[in-house]
């Protein structure tokens, strides 16, 4: 099976491209690797041509970009005959008002209006997103974290239950996946540095909805901790 990924060389992309040992797995990227752009366009549809699934794990810092990207990247599959695409999309992109996560909806909306075959994973917030806010703050003499619970998951666990999903058939959108616990911010800031912690609360309706639980699967999954995480790296 002739894979390739966009977002290889990404977060999740280090450790999904492992996942897939056994498997020609091919990384598009704008340097080395299988050239191409999905900024512009340019190189997508020799990229394309002859694979048969499509991993796009590559994501902008917009919504808007992340829409135009996968416009250009589903059209190309398109037109090359591509059998399968996968896309990571986000936990409750249907229910927090937040641009970015309209963009993956957008997309989402995208691919089931192609007609392309796909498979369609959420996954919830990745430990090492919740690491790097936590790296930001804790340089303060007291750690500011947001009055809000998250359910932090591992990538390597994403590419764990992934690998099966690319090689299998498509299957539309799959069942959310989160990490297997939901704990505050402030629990995950006591635990990455154990300092002094404050609490804020922001309005309006993306943090109402974060605080709703929007952004939550509801069950556990996963099996790395942040604990365990943060371990793994001291």
């Amino acid at each position: 099976m002739r894979i390739l990924v966009t977002g290889g060389t990404g977060r999740l992309g280090r450790a999904v491209v492992p996942a897939l040992a056994g498997e020609d797995v091919q990384i598009m990227s704008r340097r080395g690797h299988v050239v191409a752009d999905l900024s512009t366009g340019e190189g997508v549809a020799a990229a394309v041509a002859g694979v048969d699934v499509v991993v796009h794990l590559a994501t902008g810092n917009t919504g808007r970009r992340d829409v135009a990207a996968a416009c250009r990247l589903v059209t190309a599959a398109r037109r090359a005959g591509v059998a399968h695409l996968v896309y990571v999309s986000i936990v409750g992109v249907d229910r927090v008002p937040n641009s970015y996560y309209r963009g993956k909806l957008a997309v989402e909306r995208l691919l089931a209006e192609s007609g392309l075959p796909h498979t369609i994973l959420r996954t919830t917030q990745f430990h090492d997103l919740v690491r790097a806010y936590l790296a930001a703050v804790s340089r303060l003499p007291v750690v500011p974290v947001p009055d809000l619970r998250v359910q932090p998951i591992d990538v390597r666990d994403v590419a764990t239950h992934l690998a099966p999903l690319v090689t299998g058939p498509p299957r539309g959108r799959v069942e959310d996946l989160g990490g297997p616990e939901v704990l505050s911010f402030e629990t995950l800031a006591r635990t990455y540095g154990g300092k002094g912690v404050v609490r804020y609360r922001l309005p309006g309706r993306t943090f109402r909805a974060y605080r709703d639980g929007g952004h939550l699967t509801g069950t556990p999954g996963g099996e790395i901790t942040f604990a365990q995480y943060v371990d793994e790296r001291r």
